[in-house]
């Protein structure tokens, strides 16, 4: 049986590598000449993630290249009193496993783990899908599958050729994120700064391996803004005029824009679809179901959903009729939460209010002042995301005959 993935960071990846295990035979396409490799932010992964990388057996990998932030220096605005926190008490109360790594790493871990045994092409994208299987693409000949998947983001090429345009799906939280590349010229390893204000935050990361630094924006925006996806010089704009003298360190991340080799900007948004499944056509992670970039644990949402829709169609042998109803029933509540996560997180990330800047620094000063177990139960009882992550597990999904010897199915917890 053959089955075609549009996309190749994380989702995708990580389905080719099961359907393989489970006997599929794969072809993953990519818009991208090659693996993106253009900066990136860093991403969580957590306990249900970290289960299915370890059964993949890059769990060491993962473990390697993890960003090692350890510590937090927060700065409300007009303060020049910063709040530093130990964050090995934040990660350690969010989930009993838990990596913070850069995206491009993980994608580049995940493609590692797959390359041998999955057809990739590279710079090429799908233009149309026939009810009965044929693909079209812009550069290589049409060819015919069984089955196609969409793991092609939020603005997913997949989705729009089978459900129509974005905007009927999409739902605007109110809010950006941008991310850029730039040197670490303060020398930081292991450290997060962070600028925080009514409606805005700003933050800066580097970690030796990166060799550079990262600097991530997040804002408010009461509609959402004109601009284009491609507009980067419009997108720049609107960035520095949202975070305009908020500080003398943000105003010196900003003058990076011009220079920055990666720069990446778009709007805090959630997808909310009724079904991502349609005749031989699904979607996994961003591209059907995204909570929120930044904010929802996307990432992990994206693993643990490629995870159960490859053992889904093998418990089927291979009938989309019945395996793709049954991997959104498995995934729907996992999603509902992400979704509600993501809500409050970016409430709580990006403040509405001076009273809700205050809450954050008090917060982070509490955290530091307790000791670690005092620490890690407040969070824990305080932290959505720690009980949404924690409590989702995923079902034992033997490999069929002919994919048995390449590896085996996550074990149920």
């Amino acid at each position: 049986m053959r089955i075609l993935i549009s996309g190749a960071s994380v989702a995708g990846p990580v389905l080719a590598y099961w359907l393989t295990r489970h006997g599929f035979s794969v072809t993953v396409v990519e818009r991208a000449p090659a693996l993106r490799k253009t900066g990136g932010h860093a991403v969580d992964l957590f306990r249900p993630a970290m289960d299915i990388s370890e059964k993949m057996g890059v769990l060491p990998r993962v473990e390697e290249r993890a960003t090692g932030s350890n510590r937090l220096t927060l700065r409300p605005e007009g303060s020049r009193r910063p709040v530093r926190v130990d964050l090995s008490k934040i990660f350690g109360a969010t989930s009993d496993r838990h990596a913070e790594i850069m995206r491009d790493d993980l994608s580049e871990i995940y493609y590692d783990a797959t390359r041998d045994d999955v057809e990739y092409v590279f710079d090429d994208s799908i233009t149309a899908i026939s009810p009965e299987g044929e693909v079209r693409f812009e550069n290589a000949a049409p060819r015919r599958f069984d089955l196609v998947v969409g793991a092609d983001g939020l603005h997913s090429n997949v989705r729009r050729l089978t459900f129509g345009d974005e905007s009927g799906f999409s739902s605007f939280i109110g809010a950006y994120l941008a991310v850029l590349t730039l040197p670490n010229a303060s020398a930081l390893d292991g450290e997060l700064l962070i600028h925080v204000g009514v409606g805005r935050t700003a933050g800066m990361y580097g970690e030796r391996h990166l060799g550079d630094a990262r600097a991530l924006f997040l804002f408010r925006s009461e509609g959402e803004l004109d601009y284009g996806h491609r507009d980067v010089p419009r997108q720049k704009e609107l960035l520095r005029g949202a975070f305009a003298g908020m500080h003398a360190d943000v105003d010196g991340w900003l003058d990076e824009l011009d220079r920055t080799p990666a720069f990446y900007f778009d709007s805090i948004t959630q997808l909310h679809m009724d079904t991502w499944s349609r005749g031989r056509v699904t979607l996994v992670g961003d591209a059907g179901y995204c909570p929120g970039p930044a904010v929802g644990g996307s990432t992990s949402l994206a693993v643990v959903g490629a995870y159960v829709l490859a053992g889904e169609l093998a418990r089927a042998g291979g009938d989309h009729s019945r395996a793709f109803p049954a991997y959104e029933h498995a995934m729907a509540e996992y999603v509902r939460g992400s979704r509600a996560v993501a809500l409050s997180a970016a409430k709580t990330l990006i403040p509405t209010s001076r009273l809700g800047v205050r809450g954050l620094v008090q917060g982070a000063r509490l955290v530091s002042a307790l000791p670690a177990a005092p620490g890690r139960a407040l969070l824990r009882l305080t932290s959505r995301t720690a009980r949404l992550h924690d409590s989702m597990t995923v079902e034992d999904y033997p490999p069929s005959p002919a994919g048995a010897a390449l590896g085996s199915g996550l074990k149920a917890e």
